[in-house]
């Protein structure tokens, strides 16, 4: 999991953490003396507090599960190192259909590391 702690939940939005730990696996490769954390992984945290907030908000039948199917408007803005606190805040903004729409953003230090827009759709498990 990308969030350790959920700090703030709402109807409408989340706000959550996650410490970057220097063992973790990606930084073998990436880079191995000068260690940033993927950008990817930055996106998959708030995708991962966007399905926590989902399950908040959403019907959720049969135990589905919610899967990203857009994400828009990826933004890369600082560099995040082993020791580095994320704060992850994600805005529910619309339904359409069986979609859910989120507006997420990742600060280190009250600086923005990432931003995007993204869409998360329930499916069935299996």
């Amino acid at each position: 999991m990308f969030v350790d702690k959920v700090v703030e939940l709402t109807e409408t939005a989340i706000t959550a953490e996650r410490k970057i730990r220097a063992e973790e696996f990606y930084f073998k490769g990436h880079y191995p003396d000068n260690p940033i954390l993927p950008g990817v992984l930055l996106c998959e945290s708030m995708f991962q507090a966007g399905a926590v907030l989902m399950a908040a908000v959403a019907d959720m039948p049969n135990g589905g599960v919610p899967v990203v199917t857009r994400a828009d408007r990826v933004k890369f803005k600082k560099m995040v190192k082993p020791g580095d606190v994320l704060v992850i805040h994600v805005i529910y903004s619309e339904k359409m259909g069986p979609a859910y729409c989120f507006k997420g953003t990742v600060t280190v230090d009250g600086k923005t590391a990432a931003a995007c827009d993204f869409m998360c759709t329930l499916v069935n498990k299996g």
